[in-house]
């Protein structure tokens, strides 16, 4: 189910680690089928270097599990609001930069990029 949409997820979930973006297991990406009302996200705790595009993990938008063996990301209430949220939303990545850790402790005005359009104090968003 949902296999290209699992490899593209994969994917993009293994240039987190690769780019910098992510420590040990926190960060993720997930991405949607508006068309069948799914979305496939990372699974918890998984290594970076174990992970595999068949680990991905299907979810309905009512928040249950439609295929997968592992738990999903611990993250996946905060994935799931926004794409209800955002009915236009197709991904999100989910990272703990240090270079955004960094800007946060100047607590200064971090200007964020679509898909939310606004800027806030940096701590507001930490």
């Amino acid at each position: 189910m949902l296999e290209e949409l699992k490899q593209q997820v994969y994917e993009a979930n293994m240039e987190l680690p690769a780019k910098g973006l992510i420590t040990y297991t926190w960060g993720n990406v997930s991405g949607i089928d508006r068309e069948k009302g799914l979305f496939v996200i990372k699974p918890s705790g998984v290594p970076y270097e174990e992970l595999k595009p068949e680990d991905m993990v299907v979810m309905n938008l009512q928040g249950e599990k439609v295929e997968g063996e592992m738990n999903p990301s611990s993250d996946t209430p905060t994935h799931l609001e926004l794409y209800r949220a955002f009915e236009t939303l197709g991904g999100i990545v989910h990272t703990h930069s240090p270079w955004a850790t960094s800007v946060g402790h100047f607590l200064r005005t971090v200007h964020t990029c679509y898909p939310f359009l606004f800027s806030a104090p940096a701590f507001a968003l930490v």
